[in-house]
C-alpha cells in the first residue's frame, strides 16, 4: 500500500511525476490519445479536436489568471487574432508549422500592450480594462475588412505538411494534440521555474514579491503575453480546423467560457486546465444530447434547454467557487489519496 511520497533531494521533489506509478499511468494516457484517430467515431475525433483547441486556450488563461492572479476577460479576442493572423500569414504562403507559432507572438504582442495597466490597476479594475481591450479587437475583427474580412469572415487555406493536406478531423488531430502536448508541457515546466514560483508571489502577496526582488511589472505584463501566446496557438489550431471563420465566434460568451473552464477545473493547476476544458465543452453538448433525445417527448423542451448554456456556466462557477474553490483538480487530488490509503480513512 502506498502511503506517501518520500524525497531524498531537491531535484526529485520537482520532478513532474513523483513517482514510477505516475509515470506509467501519463504514458498509457498519451499512448491512448495518440491511438484515438485509429478507434474513435468521426463524432469523437471531432469533440476532441474541439477539445483539444480549447485545451490550449485554457492552459494559457490558467497562467494569467491562475498562476499570476490577473484576471483577462479579453482571452477571446487572443484566440481571434491568431485565428486572422494564420489565415493572412496563410495567404503568403507560410507553412502551418511556421505560422502557428507567428500567430501566437502576434498575440503575445498585443497581450502585452493590454497587459501594460497591471502594475497601476488590479483586480476588478484590471478585469474592465481587459474587458475594454476585448471589445476593442472584437470592433477591429468586424469593421477591419482587409484583414479580418469583416462580418462575412475570412477562408484559410488547409494545412499541409510536405505536400499532406492535414484535412479532416482525423489528420487535423495530430498537430491539434501535438500542440496540447508540447504547450502542456512547457505550462507544468513554468510552475516549476523560477518565473512561475515569481507568478505565484505576485498572486499571492505582490508587495512582499516587490520588497523580495520580484519585478512586478516584468512578471505581470509577462504573464500576460505568455496567456495570449497561447491563446494565440489556439485561435491558430482553431483557423485550419474550421477552414472559415467569422467574428461572431470571438464573442464575450467565449471568454466566460474559458474563466469557467479554469474555476472549475482548478485554478494554477496544469491537471485543472485539462479537465476544465473536457468538462466545460461537454456541458453544452450534454444539454444538446438531452435535448434531441426528449424531442419526442417533450417538443417545447429543446427551445428551453439549448439556450440554458450560459446559466449552466454561471451556475457552475458559482456551485464551485462555493462547494470546491480548488475545482476539479482537487477532487481528483482527495480521490487519488483516499485510494492510496484505503482502508485507511484521509
Amino acid at each position: 500500500m502506498r502511503v506517501g511520497v518520500f524525497f531524498e533531494n531537491y531535484r526529485a521533489e520537482e520532478q513532474l511525476w513523483d513517482s514510477p506509478v505516475a509515470k506509467t499511468w501519463m504514458a498509457i494516457c498519451v499512448v491512448a490519445v495518440a491511438l484515438l484517430p485509429f478507434y474513435g467515431s468521426d463524432y469523437v475525433m471531432a469533440m476532441a479536436c474541439i477539445v483539444g483547441i480549447h485545451l490550449v486556450a485554457t492552459l494559457g488563461l490558467n497562467i494569467t489568471t491562475g498562476s499570476a492572479g490577473l484576471i483577462s476577460l479579453s482571452h477571446a479576442a487572443f484566440v481571434g487574432v491568431g485565428c486572422y493572423a494564420v489565415s493572412w500569414f496563410s495567404r503568403w504562403g507560410i507553412p502551418f508549422f511556421i505560422a502557428l507559432p507567428m500567430a501566437g507572438a502576434v498575440a503575445a504582442l498585443i497581450g502585452m500592450v493590454v497587459g501594460l495597466p497591471s502594475l497601476r490597476v488590479k483586480g476588478m479594475y484590471f478585469a474592465i480594462a481587459t474587458l475594454a481591450a476585448h471589445f476593442v479587437l472584437g470592433f477591429l475583427f468586424r469593421e477591419w475588412t482587409p484583414v479580418t474580412g469583416g462580418p462575412k469572415g475570412v477562408n484559410i487555406p488547409p494545412a499541409s505538411f510536405f505536400g499532406l493536406e492535414l484535412m479532416g478531423d482525423r489528420r487535423m488531430f495530430f498537430p491539434i494534440y501535438l500542440c496540447v502536448f508540447v504547450l502542456g508541457l512547457a505550462a507544468a515546466n513554468l510552475g516549476r521555474s523560477y518565473v512561475g514560483r515569481a507568478f505565484v508571489a505576485v498572486r499571492d502577496r505582490d508587495i512582499s514579491a516587490e520588497i523580495l526582488g520580484v519585478n512586478l511589472l516584468r512578471y505581470k505584463v509577462l504573464a500576460f503575453t505568455i496567456g495570449a501566446f497561447y491563446a494565440g496557438v489556439a485561435g491558430g489550431l482553431l483557423g485550419y480546423f474550421y477552414g472559415a471563420i467569422t467574428s461572431e465566434y470571438f464573442t464575450f460568451s467565449l471568454s466566460v467560457f474559458y474563466v469557467a473552464a479554469i474555476i472549475v477545473g482548478g485554478l494554477g493547476r496544469v491537471l485543472g486546465s485539462i479537465l476544465g476544458a473536457v468538462f466545460m465543452t461537454f456541458v453544452p453538448e450534454l444539454l444538446r444530447l438531452v435535448a434531441s433525445a426528449s424531442s419526442q417527448v417533450l417538443p417545447n423542451l429543446v427551445n428551453q434547454l439549448l439556450p440554458m448554456g450560459q446559466v449552466v456556466f454561471g451556475l457552475l462557477i458559482v456551485g464551485f467557487l462555493i462547494v470546491e474553490p480548488h475545482g476539479l483538480a482537487q477532487v481528483w487530488a482527495r480521490t487519488r489519496r483516499r485510494f492510496h490509503l484505503w482502508p485507511f480513512k484521509t
